[in-house]
């Protein structure tokens, strides 16, 4: 046991100090979604007025969970280059169990994406209602959907050797999850068709992104909040399964 929590440590330290150097990356992460909320929320707001709140407030909690969804699931990309420069071949054939190898991976890119909405949600406090509990609940939410998306990333990573590959595969998964998910329109009122709805609650986002308006802007959830975070939990622990399966058949 010390030597696998040793093993998931140091792969957790590797991909923080990666992090750490590629100060490019986390400005990138926070540009993009700020572009959204600025511009798209700014320019759809002039024409679309929800009760009680700006739109741009409306999306916040979806954008949120648009930078968890695009940091966690590009996460995987490491897995594919850690592969082309043979650094993952090393760390494969180090006693370091398989499981602990997957661990620290996920925990390093949660590690990732939580920093990442941290200084999102500093500068959500122009946009969005933003208190300690509200800051409290996202990072859990983000936290949930950041260790389900990583694994998704890293699962799909180990089938891959090349990195032109993993991004189109990649660009397919990301888009779909995010425009289902309920980020830039509400589920609930009856104005969305109803095929939309009925394929939306197929995607696990949905489900963080209900959460965390339900409890930043107040408002009734579309989706009982017990639900919301069942379905979050569950998809994240079915993810961590699959992920560990894949990378024990790795070679």
């Amino acid at each position: 046991m010390p030597g696998t929590l040793g093993g998931i440590y140091g792969i957790w330290l590797r991909e923080f100090k990666v992090f750490q150097r590629e100060k490019s990356r986390v400005i990138s992460s926070i540009v993009t979604p700020l572009m959204w909320l600025v511009i798209v929320g700014g320019g759809l707001g002039g024409s679309i007025n929800p009760v009680g709140f700006s739109y741009q407030a409306f999306m916040f909690p979806g954008i949120v969970m648009m930078l968890a969804l695009f940091s966690s699931v590009f996460f995987g990309l490491y897995i594919v280059w850690d592969r082309k420069i043979d650094v993952l071949k090393e760390i494969l054939v180090s006693p370091v169990p398989r499981t602990a190898i997957f661990f620290g991976k996920v925990l390093g890119g949660c590690t990732d994406v939580i920093l990442q909405v941290c200084v999102f949600l500093v500068i959500g406090v122009f946009f969005a209602p933003m208190s300690a509990v509200i800051v409290v609940a996202a990072l859990g939410i983000a936290m949930l959907v950041a260790i389900g998306m990583v694994s998704v990333g890293l699962t799909i990573g180990s089938f891959f050797e090349s990195l032109e590959g993993f991004q189109v595969i990649i660009s397919f998964l990301v888009f779909p999850l995010f425009f289902l998910s309920g980020a830039l329109y509400p589920l609930s009122g009856g104005n969305v068709p109803v095929w939309l709805t009925t394929v939306s609650y197929l995607d696990p986002l949905t489900y963080g992104v209900d959460a965390l308006r339900s409890i930043q802007l107040g408002t009734p959830s579309a989706i009982p909040l017990p639900l919301d975070f069942a379905v979050i939990i569950g998809f994240a622990a079915v993810m961590v399964v699959v992920g560990t399966l894949a990378f024990k058949r790795m070679k």
